[in-house]
């Protein structure tokens, strides 16, 4: 049976940590931040920050979080409060939800994005100019 370790940072801050050689089935959830290094089959639900290390990896219907960097593989939908990052290695299956997404080359994604973002100078002028000329042909 695998054990996560607990370990105090500053403050009341803790951190889990699944490793390596660990295998856990079943619905994980907590206050605290949780680094995986081996392999979770269930749902994560956890108040702090998840990162899923290369090598290691979750299968789950869902991932929610303040934040996300996943660098291993993940299958399932995964929602942050605020950030979510695939970094170069990761593979990942299901919609992602956060504050900001960034997906760095060489991570592969598979799957919806939710988030909200500002679109560039040139496009919000592009979208602007089009929009007057649909109302101006519809008179």
């Amino acid at each position: 049976m695998a054990q996560a370790r607990i370990h105090s940072r500053s403050d009341d801050a803790r951190e889990a940590r699944i490793g390596g050689a660990a295998r856990v089935r079943g619905r994980i959830h907590g206050d605290g931040a949780l680094i995986v290094e081996g392999h979770v089959e269930g749902d994560v639900a956890i108040a702090g920050e998840l990162t899923v290390l290369a090598g290691a990896s979750i299968e789950g219907d869902s991932v929610e979080a303040e934040s996300a960097t996943i660098g291993g593989s993940l299958e399932g939908d995964v929602v942050a409060k605020g950030p979510v990052r695939l970094v170069a290695g990761a593979r990942v299956r299901g919609n992602l939800r956060g504050s900001a997404v960034s997906i760095e080359e060489g991570a592969r994604f598979s799957g919806r994005l939710d988030c909200e973002f500002d679109l560039p100078q040139e496009l919000t002028d592009a979208a602007h100019a089009e929009e007057r000329g649909r109302a101006g042909a519809r008179r």
